[in-house]
């Protein structure tokens, strides 16, 4: 599927393309609502209301800031996502995937919407951080990958050609934004939640086995 010879810098997302999204999924949809009503002693038309207002912020910096959900909400996120960071886990085989791609003389970049506060989180339970050469947050430039401005700061503080760029995410916003910058391959990802039904991106080919990028080895 890849022509890796065409190829010098990878972009990789985190959630939903390295990681198994249903961590997200269930913190935000369930366990922070709850938590929520549980410990401000509301009734459960604010676990509603707070459901909308997480959806409305959707793709925003807001959106991906833990700190500025903990002052909204007057609690501590990071405390809550650490009650079910038993959730967090790699994709299926995307660990081998990163192996092969450590090893491989393309340079490895995360490119990520997840704050630092989510980083200091998932990057000491997965090792991610060992298989990449840096890692680019949108809260360290300012601007979601939703945005052309976080591929122009991008640009600026990792130097890369992006027709020679592969970049593989979940949301097909942001890979409708790297294209638009003029990344040439771009792949979303199949089944980004284990728990929940795959789905196709009708404008991008998508991954289902991460091992289906590999090359394929003689005899």
């Amino acid at each position: 599927m890849i022509d890796w010879t065409a190829i010098d810098t990878v972009f990789l997302d985190m959630d939903g393309t390295l990681l198994d999204l249903h961590f997200d999924s269930h913190f935000w949809l369930e366990h922070l609502p709850r938590r929520y009503v549980e410990l401000h002693r509301l009734d459960d038309s604010h676990r509603t209301a707070l459901e909308s207002r997480i959806r409305d912020a959707r793709g925003t910096l807001d959106w991906y800031s833990l700190a500025y959900w903990s002052r909204e909400l007057s609690l501590d996120i990071v405390a809550l996502k650490r009650e079910v960071a038993h959730l967090i886990g790699w994709r299926s085989d995307a660990l081998a995937f990163m192996e092969w791609l450590k090893a491989s003389p393309v340079d490895v970049v995360l490119a990520t919407n997840a704050d630092r506060e989510s980083l200091g989180l998932k990057l000491p339970l997965t090792g991610l951080d060992r298989y990449v050469d840096r890692i680019v947050s949108s809260a360290d430039v300012g601007a979601p990958k939703e945005q052309l401005a976080f591929w122009s700061a991008m640009q600026t503080l990792h130097p890369f050609d992006p027709a020679r760029s592969l970049f593989i995410d979940d949301n097909a916003d942001v890979l409708e934004s790297a294209r638009r910058y003029g990344i040439r391959h771009l792949l979303g990802i199949h089944q980004p939640d284990s728990r929940k039904v795959g789905s196709a991106h009708p404008s991008f080919t998508v991954v289902e086995q991460f091992a289906s990028l590999l090359p394929v080895r003689p005899g």
